[in-house]
């Protein structure tokens, strides 16, 4: 007598789509639970089902685009030149990199001469 498989089972097709979704559903969740350290937008995205690493399209996690990053860049970097403004630091755009250079030289040259006339003195007076 040939063997027949009951006909009111379950399709081994059935049974391997149930047992690959419990295998997704369960990773889903353990992911889940590993993320106590992430973030609430991060967590958002799990539990949606985005796979870890992927940027949604829209949201506030998603991808900035290269025009808004560059206008980002430039926004901060006007906010470093008025930050440094506002602490006393300006530019000088028009006075020659050598001056400069000379009058640091004196101003240091001054600060050691001034140095060695305190040190006389203290000697001067032992």
């Amino acid at each position: 007598m040939p063997s027949v498989k009951n006909p009111n089972g379950p399709s081994k097709n059935k049974l391997a789509a149930r047992a690959a979704k419990a295998r997704q559903r369960a990773q889903k969740q353990s992911s889940a639970g590993k993320s106590a350290h992430k973030s609430r937008v991060e967590k958002a995205d799990t539990s949606r089902g985005a796979r870890e690493g992927l940027l949604p399209t829209s949201g506030p996690n998603r991808a900035v685009s290269g025009k808004r990053r560059r206008k980002l860049e430039r926004k901060l970097g006007y906010a470093l030149k008025r930050k440094a403004a506002a602490e006393g630091e300006v530019e000088m755009k028009d006075v020659d990199e050598t001056a400069a250079k000379k009058q640091k030289k004196t101003q240091d040259n001054v600060a050691k001469m001034e140095a060695r006339e305190e040190i006389d003195m203290v000697d001067a007076i032992n």
